[in-house]
């Protein structure tokens, strides 16, 4: 498996809403409110809800997603068994073609715990 730098791709998409902020900054805010909204402490803990979309992610077979919800699920608290746990719901909804994300899931789950 070709090991992917997730910690460089995170920087990398950043700036690529920052670069979009520029030219699109309504939309952009819009996402960005919507984004802090949707995964806020409420009934469900930040860190579950990362970890929603880590799975979400696994199962759209959005790299650049994973990157960035694997790190911030981290940050939220999550814990090692609850990122496997993540990871093995999205291979139950998401099948073969998923577990190719998934190990690409647990190589970001990596690197950002190193």
């Amino acid at each position: 498996m070709t090991i992917h730098d997730h910690p460089t791709r995170r920087k990398e998409l950043h700036q690529g809403y920052r670069d979009l902020g520029k030219v699109i900054p309504d939309q952009m805010k819009g996402f960005s409110d919507l984004h802090r909204a949707a995964v806020a402490d409420g009934a469900l803990p930040k860190a579950t809800k990362e970890l929603m979309a880590v799975a979400i992610a696994i199962c759209t077979r959005c790299e650049d997603c994973l990157t960035l919800h694997m790190h911030d699920a981290l940050k939220a608290g999550a814990t090692p068994e609850m990122v496997h746990e993540a990871i093995g719901v999205a291979l139950l909804m998401g099948g073969g073609p998923a577990s190719t994300y998934a190990a690409r899931a647990l190589e970001a789950f990596e690197q950002f715990s190193a």
